[in-house]
């Protein structure tokens, strides 16, 4: 059974490599590249190795959970201890063997990609920390532990963004993302707090628990329920760190940095931090009443992001576009219960999502070029990098047999259900027509990327006659058919839709991720057993029951009918299937057949385009209103108050009282303690002094006078 050097090793060797690369990189062969990649695939064999095992169990009850005391204060009855851990389960496991398969890959790919970069060995120190500030995130047992990391990756995130540091638009993009996600990272902080406050730690098991027994109840935070107050400010890390809306204007900017950074950010690390932050604080969303929030937020940014990308023509900013909108459907799908399709589209969207990032990546490398206007052709220049980007384009346009279609199809079906069939308020159909909408857009945008830049006649003979033919390479093309490969459904799914309506495989064990991921039953983590780090797990493996598959697990959400829920997930694959092929049909019309002019729709939608194009003006809003005209003109109040008032009266005005004091005293000092207190008694003795010398002179003639006198004056004294 497990043991600390099993688990160890998937994040040290990544963070090693950083060390290394850091301290040592410019000296060594290709400044540490490959170690880095060796690190990282060193860590997914590990990660490889743990997921067999948690297979083989095959239950979705199994977990490993060791800990260790990080920091004792304590002082008699008074207790501060924080623990930190490892707590593994299907989630977490799988979730691992994403981001160091993913992550290899792209690793590898950055070997060719930068291999005559400038900052190709400040890249290899940034990359290898920002993987294993991942992987740590994924294996921490608490959210403080978990937040640690986070927080590691945004700097990581704002290195690699800014990491062409002449160019001021990188800088600024930097920036912009740091800034951005800290407004959700300090929000995130209360929420730790808040939960702190009452349970004394943030183990992820420790807050189920005391959901299940009611610890929470009772207790508030500036008057709302301290439930209410912690799943929303936990949740706000989420809308900062996976680009929701109203915080997603930093992740467009974010493709400033080199383009396997750019594959690494928006597919398998930073942004997927965020949902699955929300995954695995889902119970306490749930118990704070706050779903509906929350799939409002993911359906709006979805539908909001497929919007722009519209009318973006940079290739690069589609994909940035695209990521938005996926991460909204993500974040949909957790709003509306769809618990285990929301955590498959994370997997999903990291593949397919990766290697098109890569897959522009090549053209970029290639033409030297990302507008796509100026493209056109390049599928006969380009065969293998045209070969994958489109399987990555029929999976994230969710076309049937592809992953996207089977994680999207199913978020779309339980947002159906929630919607029409079972019984809720009429806004929550809502989420599931901004859902279907957005369903409809992507394929559009993405096969207008794909039909601008790989078909027709080249727009630019320049650029096309200068683009060199594409030949396989192990570390170019081969990373992106490899991820291209897992783009097939059936590898998540044993049927063709996802719902079991067109079953390939009749296996239950194809339905493995569905089996295997349910959302936390709050009730299993009373008393839940921890070991020491150091120890080696010895619990006998009977006492998981083996899952068992059902086509109806996975929702999560109220008013629960089986009948109707099926009903509506066939619906939702039909219509999934329609305004997928509604779009690609759209593109196809407009960009390959001429019929469509997309002129007519500009002309037309004037108002709306000059929306789009300025991404409905949210950095006017955040830059020109919020940020020029409130927080500066804030700062301008501040500096005033700070320059005319505590300057010119606190500081200033305590140096003239200083000086009045320094006079006061001095002349005290001069005066009473020298002149009177210290001279004075010199002064008076040598007075005293005087006196006695004239008294006791020793002249017996003086003191016969004196006697006489004394006599003389006690007879008149009598007399009187």
């Amino acid at each position: 059974m497990y043991k600390l050097s099993t688990i160890l090793p998937i994040f040290m060797f990544p963070f090693m490599a950083f060390v290394v690369n850091a301290f040592l990189g410019r000296k060594l062969p290709r400044k540490g590249d490959w170690l880095a990649t060796l690190g990282i695939i060193i860590s997914f064999v590990y990660s490889l190795i743990i997921f067999k095992d948690f297979m083989s169990v095959y239950s979705a009850d199994y977990f490993v959970h060791k800990v260790f005391n990080w920091i004792d204060l304590s002082h008699g009855s008074n207790v501060f201890k924080i623990d930190l851990g490892i707590y593994l389960d299907n989630m977490s496991v799988i979730m691992l063997l994403m981001v160091t398969g993913v992550a290899s890959l792209i690793h590898v790919f950055s070997t060719w990609y930068m291999d005559h970069d400038s900052r190709h060995g400040r890249f290899f120190v940034y990359l290898p920390l920002f993987t294993s500030a991942m992987i740590g995130l994924v294996l921490a047992n608490n959210l403080l532990m978990l937040f640690i990391f986070w927080e590691i990756m945004g700097f990581c995130s704002y290195s690699l963004i800014g990491i062409y540091n002449e160019k001021e638009k990188a800088g600024d993009a930097s920036l912009k993302a740091f800034m951005t996600t800290r407004v959700g990272d300090v929000l995130f902080l209360l929420g730790i707090l808040a939960i702190w406050s009452v349970i004394g730690n943030v183990n992820y098991v420790d807050i189920y628990a005391a959901i299940a027994n009611g610890t929470f109840q009772g207790h508030t935070v500036l008057g709302i329920s301290l439930t209410t107050f912690a799943a929303f400010t936990i949740f706000c890390g989420n809308i900062g760190k996976s680009a929701q809306f109203p915080l997603q204007v930093w992740l467009p900017d974010a493709m400033m940095g080199p383009t396997p950074g750019s594959a690494l950010i928006h597919a398998a690390t930073m942004v997927a931090a965020g949902v699955y932050l929300s995954l695995r604080i889902f119970p306490l969303l749930d118990a704070a009443g706050l779903l509906p929030l929350v799939a409002f937020i993911g359906g709006i940014t979805a539908l909001g992001a497929a919007t722009i990308a519209l009318v973006q023509t940079d290739i690069k900013a589609v994909l940035a576009y695209s990521t938005i909108s996926q991460l909204g459907y993500m974040v949909l799908g957790i709003g509306v219960g769809s618990y285990n399709a929301a955590f498959m589209h994370i997997i999903t969207h990291a593949i397919f999502k990766a290697c098109l990032f890569m897959s522009a990546g090549s053209v970029i490398h290639a033409i030297h070029e990302q507008e796509m206007p100026k493209m056109g052709g390049l599928r006969k220049k380009l065969p293998y990098t045209f070969i994958a980007m489109m399987c990555c384009t029929l999976a994230i346009a969710g076309i049937p047999l592809f992953t996207g279609f089977v994680s999207k199809d199913r978020i779309l079906g339980d947002a159906l259900y929630l919607g029409f069939f079972a019984d809720q308020p009429w806004y929550m159909t809502l989420p599931a027509i901004m859902g279907f909408l957005g369903a409809l857009l992507t394929p559009f945008y993405m096969f207008r990327m794909m039909f601008l830049t790989f078909f027709g006649q080249p727009r630019d003979h320049h650029i096309y006659d200068h683009c060199h033919e594409e030949h396989l390479t192990w570390n170019h093309n081969v990373p992106l058919l490899i991820l291209s490969i897992f783009t097939l459904g059936v590898f998540f799914s044993g049927s063709l839709t996802g719902q079991g309506i067109v079953k390939i495989f009749p296996k239950e064990k194809m339905e493995w991720f569905k089996v295997l991921v349910e959302a936390p039953d709050v009730k299993k983590f009373i008393d839940h057993p921890r070991e020491e780090l150091g120890r080696i797990d010895t619990r006998p493996l009977k006492i998981f029951p083996t899952s068992e598959y059902n086509h109806q697990s996975g929702y999560y959400g109220p008013n629960y009918d089986e009948h109707k829920l099926h009903s509506a997930h066939v619906y939702g694959a039909i219509g999934s299937i329609i305004v997928a092929l509604l779009g690609v049909l759209i593109a196809y019309l407009m960009y390959i057949r001429k019929a469509l002019n997309p002129a007519t729709f500009v002309n037309a939608f004037s108002g709306w385009y000059r929306a789009l194009v300025n991404k409905y003006y949210f950095d006017d809003l955040y830059v020109g209103l919020l940020i020029k005209k409130g927080l500066l003109g804030f700062n301008r109040a501040l500096s005033w108050f700070d320059m005319g008032v505590y300057d010119r009266f606190a500081i200033d005005g305590w140096e003239k009282v200083n000086r009045v004091m320094f006079r006061t005293s001095r002349w005290f000092d001069n005066v009473i303690i020298d002149s009177i207190g210290v001279d004075g008694v010199g002064t008076s003795v040598n007075i005293f002094n005087l006196i006695l010398r004239i008294i006791q002179s020793g002249k017996i003639q003086f003191y016969f006078i004196v006697l006489i006198f004394v006599v003389v004056s006690y007879i008149l004294g009598l007399k009187v």
